[in-house]
């Protein structure tokens, strides 16, 4: 591997502090109390870092993005919506609510934002934003109004971040998405390399730290693909085109079709 490679997430972690030390700070003196809450001052510092990453990480993916996500419809629940990028690859006309999970709710207003942009709003039905995580099913399926209404999952750059992700993926596809349903993903991954997947582990503590518990060593393909819900002549799993095999930021996507009964 070149150094190049080895070192590339410093220069991420470097923008990340830059983009959203001073910003959070400002926060904290205008609220010390956040420093009894060390977790609304990550989602905050956060919340700062993403206004400036996320134009990139769309770029990034958006190959990728353009054509996968407009395949989705019906009731589209989108993990980790961060700004609601996602649903600005739709097709109009084929999704008929959007819902939008989003644990930092200091991102929620540009999920509305963009979404209304699109035709999604709160006061016409068809747009839903719920500040929990990709694993709360429970409350997911309680906003819905029961259990296998989503006709679409989407997760684009999300289970990196999520706790017990192989529980909440299994749960999510038994209780939430309806037989026939799509899965949609676009995830950084654990390398099949396995000099780069040492590498990816070693960094992983500080990434984390600085992104909001981010981890780069997930095998999110893998714990997706791997479960024994999906019609396989429908389904596929698919590497970013002309990414280098060397690289930390491993993507993979993958469109996956659950069995009808």
């Amino acid at each position: 591997m070149q150094l190049s490679t080895i070192i590339a997430p410093i220069f991420d972690i470097w923008a990340a502090i830059s983009a959203g030390f001073l910003p959070t700070l400002k926060q904290v003196l205008q609220r010390p109390s956040l420093l009894l809450e060390p977790s609304n001052i990550s989602n905050a510092f956060f919340a700062h870092t993403w206004v400036v990453f996320s134009p990139g990480a769309d770029k990034g993916g958006r190959e990728v993005k353009k054509s996968l996500l407009p395949q989705a419809k019906g009731v589209v629940l989108d993990l980790g919506a961060g700004h609601g990028v996602s649903c600005t690859y739709f097709e109009p006309g084929t999704v008929t609510k959007y819902v939008a999970i989003e644990p930092n709710v200091d991102m929620h207003g540009q999920i509305r934002e963009t979404a209304k942009a699109r035709g999604f709003e709160g006061r016409l039905g068809n747009l839903v934003i719920l500040g929990c995580g990709a694993g709360d099913v429970g409350l997911i399926n309680s906003a819905l109004g029961g259990e296998q209404q989503v006709d679409t999952i989407i997760s684009v750059l999300t289970f990196c971040c999520v706790p017990e992700p192989q529980q909440a993926i299994q749960e999510l596809c038994d209780r939430v998405l309806k037989p026939g349903g799509q899965f949609m993903f676009y995830e950084h991954v654990l390398s099949r390399r396995e000099d780069v997947a040492k590498w990816q582990r070693l960094w992983t503590p500080i990434w984390s730290f600085v992104f909001n518990g981010c981890l780069l060593n997930c095998p999110t393909d893998r714990w997706i693909s791997g479960l024994n819900v999906w019609d396989e002549s429908l389904s596929r799993v698919w590497g970013k085109p002309g990414q280098a095999e060397e690289s930390l930021f491993w993507h993979q996507a993958g469109l996956m079709v659950k069995r009808s009964p």
